[in-house]
Order: structure tokens, then C-alpha cells, then sequence
């Protein structure tokens, strides 16, 4: 009876591996160190560098050992080519934070960190973070340049602004934004060479609230050569970060068209929209078309949920939130559930 008993203690204790043709690639700037199980090669741990032959090496190794899923750290941005060259090999690639597997216990000193990261993918041990496939990677990329490309402009913006302001040129005080209609007209008037605050102020746009003696008086200033300069060099950089912005509008369009042709067609028409007034920094073509015939309902209905922010939100969840189990790990994902911490019986709101 107790030799049976612990017989089944030992068969209850053996874990079998959830993952057995796991491997796992720890990687860096300039080496990319690779791991299988001890019984896929007889040297289950090899280094290989980060140029793209090298890269396809890796693959290859991998396929020979008979890998079918490889773990990965997401360092920095040196993992995105290796993650990128193994999943088109074929791989299914688990992206994980570097956090999670610090968390784990039971981990040797001898034992490499690819080493390490290959035995908790064996076993399971490890949570992939979300990444979007295909198309809707694609469109993510866009829509995080399309991101960065506005923040430069608006930097560029700032550079305008104190331009003005140096020469006393108090735009900003009688247009709700230097960068709307009247404040480009002027700005541009007055690189151009224009000086004559009249002549500016009759560039007033028809609904600017201002009028045009109050735009008069605020365009008297004193035009020094080297402020006119760097407000000419702020213009012409926000203008090519505008151009380069209207670039990826037209990429994004496309890849949204891409997503179209393989989307279900959606049931019944397009609501009309709920807000009309034109979003600031919008894409040039009709967002709510596009996302509508993708989606299959109008995502902007949703209270708080333009057009723009619809797109961003498909851009980095994708069509598909399988991935999420309910409603409420998909707010935790975004960060929008409060963390509750209890000390001395009083509940404190960490959100």
C-alpha cells in the first residue's frame, strides 16, 4: 500500500512538458545566443550574430533540431529582426516581458538566460505579450510612425510660436490655433515678406471670431532678420513633416484596403456620424468607411471614440481580441483597471 501510494506521488509529481519542441533565443545588440532541449542537438546552446545571414542560420539550426515554437525576450529593439525572420521561417514566436521570467524561482547560476528561457517555455512557465499579425502589424507600424511624425512637427510649432513671440507678433492671442487657416495664411505672409498688418489681417479666415482690427493691432511688431529666419525654418520643417505625414496617411489607407478584401462584408449601412466638426491631426480619407467595412459596425458610436482614436484602437488590437479572455483582462491590458492594494484594513486606489 505505501509503495503504491508513493508511486503515485512520483507519477503525480513528474510534470510532463507542455511545449517539447520549445526553444528559446536570448538576444542583444551584436549576439543572438540560442537554446533547445538537451536531447534536440548535441550542442543545445549555440551563438549566433545579428547580421540577416546570420539570422536565417539560426532558423535553419532551429528547423534541423525540430523546434516549432521559440520564446523571446523583448529587449529594447534588437529582437524585432530575429522575431520577424523566425516567424517567417515558419515559428510560432512567443514574444515575453523580461519581468515575467525574473519572477520565476528555481533557477541555477550555471544555467544560460537562453538557457533558462527555454526550460520555462518547455514547461509553460512563461505569458506571451500580445503582438498583431499580418496586416494589422502593419498598420500599427504606420499608424506609430504617422505618431511620431506629428510630435516632430509639433515641436516645429513650438519653434514658430517663439519666433513670433521674440518679434512681438502676438497671433497666438487672436487665433484659436497659429497652425488653422488665418495663422498659416500670416505666417507664411510674413515670410514671404509681408509686413503691412492690414494687408495680414485681411487673410483672416471667415470664421475666425477675431476681428480683423483686433488681428491688426496684434500683428505690429518689431521684425528682427534672424527671428524672420528661424520662423522661415520652422515653417519649411513643419511643412516636410506635414508632407511626410500625409506619405503614411496613404499607406495606411492602403493597408486598410488590404484588410477590407479579406474582412466579411458588414451588416446593414453606415450610421451617420455622430460628431461632424473635422478631428485636429485627422487622416485624409474617411476613417469611418474604411473601419466600418472592416469591422462591421461603427466603432465611432461608442461614447468618447472618434474616428482617429477607432483607428488607433484596430491599429493596436486588431480585429480579432480572442486574445483577451473577457472584458475585464482587455481593460487591464490597456491600463484602465485600478490596482486595489489593502494595508491595515484600509483599500487604497493605485489606478
Amino acid at each position: 500500500m505505501v509503495k503504491a501510494k508513493q508511486s503515485r506521488q512520483e507519477q503525480g509529481g513528474a510534470m510532463a512538458p507542455i511545449h517539447p519542441h520549445a526553444a528559446a533565443v536570448d538576444g542583444g545588440a551584436t549576439l543572438h545566443v540560442a537554446a533547445v532541449g538537451p536531447g534536440a542537438d548535441a550542442e543545445p546552446v549555440r551563438s549566433f550574430g545579428t547580421f540577416t545571414a546570420d539570422l536565417n542560420r539560426m532558423a535553419d539550426w532551429l528547423k534541423q533540431c525540430g523546434i516549432r515554437t521559440v520564446a523571446m525576450e523583448s529587449t529594447g529593439v534588437y529582437w524585432i529582426p530575429a522575431y520577424e525572420i523566425l516567424e517567417q521561417s515558419g515559428f510560432e514566436v512567443v514574444l515575453v516581458n523580461a519581468r515575467d521570467t525574473k519572477h520565476v524561482p528555481g533557477r541555477k547560476t550555471d544555467v544560460s538566460d537562453a538557457q533558462w528561457l527555454q526550460r520555462l517555455h518547455e514547461y509553460g512557465l512563461l505569458r506571451g505579450s500580445f503582438r498583431p499579425q499580418g496586416e494589422i502589424a502593419a498598420l500599427r507600424a504606420y499608424l506609430r510612425q504617422r505618431e511620431r511624425l506629428l510630435d516632430y512637427a509639433a515641436s516645429h510649432v513650438q519653434h514658430m510660436q517663439k519666433a513670433l513671440t521674440q518679434m512681438n507678433l502676438q497671433l497666438h492671442h487672436v487665433v484659436a490655433e497659429i497652425t488653422g487657416a488665418t495663422g498659416m495664411r500670416v505666417i507664411r505672409a510674413i515670410v514671404a515678406g509681408e509686413r503691412d498688418p492690414a494687408v495680414l489681417a485681411g487673410l483672416r479666415d471667415v470664421r475666425c471670431k477675431s476681428s480683423d482690427e483686433t488681428i491688426r493691432q496684434a500683428l505690429v511688431g518689431n521684425c528682427r532678420e534672424e527671428h524672420l529666419f528661424a520662423l522661415a525654418q520652422a515653417v519649411e520643417l513643419y511643412d516636410a513633416y506635414q508632407a511626410k505625414v500625409a506619405a503614411c496617411d496613404v499607406r495606411i489607407e492602403a493597408a486598410l484596403t488590404r484588410l477590407r478584401e479579406v474582412a466579411a462584408k458588414p451588416v446593414g449601412q453606415l450610421p451617420p456620424p455622430r460628431h461632424t466638426t473635422r478631428q485636429p491631426n485627422a487622416v485624409a480619407f474617411d476613417v469611418r468607411a474604411a473601419l466600418h467595412a472592416i469591422v462591421g459596425v461603427d466603432l465611432t458610436q461608442i461614447h468618447g471614440l472618434g474616428p482617429y482614436l477607432a483607428l488607433k484602437l484596430v491599429g493596436e488590437c486588431g480585429t480579432n481580441l480572442t486574445a483577451w479572455p473577457n472584458a475585464k483582462h482587455f481593460t487591464s491590458w490597456l491600463a484602465l483597471a485600478p490596482h486595489n492594494k489593502v494595508s491595515g484594513g484600509y483599500a487604497h486606489c493605485l489606478g
